[in-house]
């Protein structure tokens, strides 16, 4: 495992080189190219999707949606996955951002990303695929693991209070790993997607997470896509709980900027600054880190300390890290 000493101090070498204040991304992907369908699919940043005529089958509405789109900021995304991995990392590097990564192919880019790419062991699948915590202990002690994210069991229609994941919080909490998981937005239409047809969209509620918070009081755990859109229940949750942290996955890419903006400064005026954390959710757009990091840069309610708070300092105090540019 590479140690945080090593982590401070590739964060404040490279900082220094290249002038530019470091950025910690709690939600990125190791992802295949073909993850979110036949490469290249496309996606429009902060703008609507499309709409669904119930006649219509969504998997090829949203398809045909992803290949022909007509905005003016439409992305693509990679036609391989090595030149995915290639065209993430080179944003990395010149943002200087690194990336507590899971997915797939988590290896590799470890392996090519070197010390930008923090990795963590992604969980989900219908509970009786999931391993032991056993062996989820034992992956965790040994294979160098930062955190146990994403959890993606709201795919599988499983609240983190659920018992049946009791065990696997039990074994984050014994080790001090932090936990991230998922809950708020899926794909558009997720439930219609052959491969997702368990979730559900009221599982975005973090107060799905308080029986387990409850049971698991040393725990560290952040919120992912900070429970959008469900913002009364996560002013409530992180009120309650005041152990919990919430990142901005997804949400700071894929939909509407305003809304964006103004479900973050409800965030930050109800008294929560110091909790919330940058996190692209890259997946198969690379250019949709840019755009995320900007979406908090140019929120114009955030003062210079606040995003440097959301952008390094909270993640790195979080992860122990302890440096504050």
């Amino acid at each position: 495992m590479r140690s945080t000493a090593s982590v401070i101090l590739f964060l404040v070498a490279t900082s220094a080189l290249a002038q530019t204040p470091p950025i910690i991304d709690m939600h990125l992907h190791a992802d295949a190219a073909d993850e979110n369908g036949p490469p290249p699919m496309a996606i429009c940043l902060g703008e609507p999707f499309p709409a669904r005529d119930a006649r219509e089958d969504w998997v090829q509405v949203f398809t045909i949606w992803s290949k022909k789109l007509s905005c003016k900021s439409a992305i693509w995304g990679s036609m391989t996955d090595e030149g995915l991995m290639r065209e993430t990392i080179a944003i990395l590097n010149r943002r200087n951002i690194t990336g507590l990564t899971s997915g797939p192919l988590i290896d590799k880019w470890r392996t090519i990303g070197g010390l930008r790419i923090m990795p963590a062991l992604m969980f989900g699948g219908p509970p009786e695929s999931w391993p032991k915590p056993e062996a989820i202990r034992k992956q965790l002690k040994e294979g160098g693991y930062r955190a146990l994210a994403e959890v993606g069991i709201q795919y599988a229609g499983v609240s983190p209070s659920d018992p049946r994941f009791d065990p696997y919080l039990a074994v984050a909490e014994e080790l001090d790993v932090p936990v991230g998981i998922h809950m708020g937005p899926g794909p558009p239409g997720a439930a219609y997607l052959p491969q997702l047809k368990a979730y559900r969209a009221r599982l975005s509620s973090p107060l799905e997470l308080e029986e387990a918070l409850l049971r698991h009081p040393n725990l560290r755990v952040w919120i992912m896509h900070a429970g959008w859109p469900k913002l009364d229940d996560l002013v409530a949750l992180l009120w309650a709980h005041p152990q919990v942290y919430v990142d901005t996955g997804v949400i700071d890419f894929a939909i509407p900027r305003a809304e964006f903006h103004r479900y973050l400064q409800r965030i930050v005026e109800a008294g929560f600054g110091k909790r919330v954390m940058f996190g692209s959710d890259q997946m198969n757009w690379p250019k949709a880190i840019d755009f995320a990091v900007e979406s908090v840069t140019s929120a114009p309610f955030l003062s210079e300390e606040q995003k440097r708070d959301i952008l390094y300092n909270n993640a790195a105090r979080f992860l122990r890290l302890d440096q504050n540019h």
